[in-house]
C-alpha cells in the first residue's frame, strides 16, 4: 500500500518541535525574551504561508522479514512470485554504550526470515512545496527563516504522518493519546528512523526508497549521492516493535565496510565515500 498524505500548513503547526527551532537560531540557551520574539517572528511567516503552500508525505507498508544485517521487502507481498524480494542493508552498532548494552542493528527489530512469519516495515518520505523555502525577500534574515521553518515543517509532517499511521493505517496503536510533548519526546510505540540520522548515515539508501515508494511523486529529487531536494525533506523507516530504539553507530572498521558494500551491491571505495563520517 502506497498511500501520499497532503497537508495543509496550519494543521502542522501544533506538530512543529520549537526546541530545534530555537537551536537552529542559536537561542536555545537564552533568556525567553529572544525566544518570544522570534516565534512571534516564526508564526507571522507561518500565517503567510498557510493556504499558499503545503506539505506532503507518501509512504507505504511493506511485508518484510530481517535477515542478518538485511531487512527483506516484498512490494507486492511475499506469496507474489512474479515480484523479487528488495534487500535492504543496515549497518550495526560497533560500540555499545553500557556494558550490559548489545550490539544492535535496526534489523533486529524486524522478524526473522527463520521465523517463517512476515513482518510490516514502514517507509516514508516528506517534504515541502520547493517554493516554500525560496518565497522570501533578499535578506539573510529571511531567508533563514524561510528554511529554518520549511526543516520544521518537513519534521512536523512526518510527525503528524507517523501518528496517523500508528492509529489507522497501520493500526498497531489504535488507543494511543498522546500529548505533542509526549509526541516530541517519541513516547509512542515504535521508533521512526530518518536517512542521515545516527544509525542511517548512508544517503544512498534513498535511492531503495524512492523505488518503493516514488519520492518523485511528492516532489523529492535525489542528488548523485541520495541527499532530497527540496532540502527541507525526511525520509526513513517506520518499526513498530516495543523494544526498537534508536542508538548511535559509531566507528565502523574495514571487516564491516567490505560487508556492507557487498551488502549494497556498491563498490567498496563508493561505499567509502557514503560512510566516510563513521570510517
Amino acid at each position: 500500500m502506497i498511500q501520499q498524505i497532503t497537508y495543509d500548513i496550519s494543521t502542522l503547526v501544533p506538530y512543529v518541535n520549537w526546541i530545534y527551532f530555537y537551536y537552529a537560531w542559536g537561542v536555545g540557551n537564552q533568556g525567553s525574551m529572544e525566544r518570544e520574539k522570534l516565534r512571534q517572528e516564526a508564526d507571522q511567516r507561518l500565517s503567510y504561508l498557510d493556504g499558499k503552500y503545503h506539505t506532503h508525505a507518501v509512504f507505504g507498508l511493506f511485508e518484510a522479514n530481517s535477515d542478518g544485517d538485511d531487512v527483506v521487502v516484498w512490494p507486492e507481498g511475499k506469496d507474489n512470485s512474479e515480484v523479487s524480494e528488495i534487500r535492504i542493508p543496515f549497518l550495526r552498532q560497533q560500540h555499545p554504550v553500557g556494558s550490559e548494552e548489545l550490539n544492535i542493528c535496526l534489523s533486529d527489530f524486524i522478524r526473522p526470515l527463520s521465523s517463517g512469519q512476515t513482518d510490516t516495515i514502514g517507509i516514508f518520505a516528506t517534504t515541502v512545496d520547493h517554493a516554500l523555502e525560496t518565497d522570501t525577500e533578499d535578506d539573510p534574515f529571511a531567508r533563514m527563516m524561510a528554511q529554518t521553518l520549511a526543516d520544521r515543517l518537513a519534521e512536523a509532517t512526518a510527525e503528524r504522518m507517523h501518528e496517523e499511521v500508528r492509529k489507522h493505517y497501520w493500526g498497531y496503536a489504535p488507543d494511543e493519546h498522546l500529548s505533542m510533548q509526549q509526541l516530541h519526546v517519541e513516547a509512542f510505540q515504535g521508533i521512526r528512523p530518518a536517512i542521515g540520522y545516527p544509525s542511517l548515515p548512508d544517503t544512498s539508501i534513498n535511492f531503495i526508497i524512492s523505488d518503493l515508494i516514488g519520492m518523485k511523486d511528492i516532489g523529492i529529487r535525489l542528488t548523485e549521492s541520495g541527499m532530497m531536494m527540496p532540502h527541507a525533506s525526511v525520509s526513513g523507516f517506520m518499526i513498530a516493535h516495543p523494544q526498537a530504539r534508536y542508538f548511535n553507530l559509531g566507528k565502523i572498521g574495514e571487516d564491516q565496510l567490505h560487508d556492507y558494500s557487498l551488502r549494497r551491491g556498491i563498490p567498496v571505495e563508493l561505499a567509502r565515500r557514503f560512510l566516510a563520517s563513521h570510517l
